[in-house]
């Protein structure tokens, strides 16, 4: 039932309750749902919300589900984790512009290394990252929690805890073809993406 990206969201969920903040067709939550943990389901589309309370029914599951955008108007909890997947990094950014404390688990669909700045900077440290390739497409799913940890440059552009051959082969072809487009006059660019590339290498020399 699940994609492979949606299982590995649900794979970082470490509560016993979840917002699923967006949850399209709410097959998260009944796989959620399933296991245990209790599931709030939003979407801001009563569309798309319709359509996940009829998949509700057809597993006979009660989930309470809320049309709102992002997190508005809902009461929550300490033990909460906040799931946002399948959405840009800027709509995630305006979700989570609220004082929050909760564990994050966030499936962004672009600008990886805004969306870590941008929540490390509201107090959180990026405690997992899990590549999974995804109808090859790569997804980068990243665990958030609350409190403080430094990162260079790198680490916000790259990621600080993924050590994944395929994924540091991904970058280097991705930051490869970027590099062989550049004109040869645009010199601090060229060296920017060497420099990149030479970092990911040797971050491949640690994955055994």
């Amino acid at each position: 039932m699940l994609s492979k990206r949606l299982e590995t969201v649900a794979s970082l969920v470490t509560t016993d309750s979840v917002i699923d903040v967006g949850c399209d067709h709410g097959y998260l939550d009944i796989y959620l749902t399933l296991k245990g943990i209790k599931c709030l389901a939003t979407d801001v589309s009563e569309n798309a919300l319709r359509g996940a309370i009829d998949n509700f029914k057809k597993y006979n599951l009660d989930i309470p589900a809320l049309c709102t955008d992002g997190l508005n108007g809902i009461d929550i909890k300490k033990t909460d984790t906040i799931v946002i997947s399948g959405m840009g990094t800027d709509t995630i950014m305006k979700i989570l512009n609220k004082d929050i404390n909760n564990d994050l688990v966030i499936s962004s669909n672009n600008h990886l290394e805004r969306l870590r700045r941008y929540i490390v900077s509201i107090g959180y440290f990026i405690d997992k990252e899990v590549l999974v390739m995804d109808n090859n497409k790569p997804y980068v799913i990243i665990k958030f929690k609350k409190g403080k940890m430094n990162y260079t440059d790198y680490d916000y552009i790259i990621g600080p805890t993924i050590k994944d051959i395929d994924y540091f082969n991904y970058l280097i072809n991705k930051y490869t073809k970027i590099l062989n487009n550049i004109p040869d006059i645009y010199k601090d660019k060229i060296k920017y993406y060497q420099e990149l590339i030479n970092e990911v290498k040797n971050r491949m020399k640690s994955v055994k």
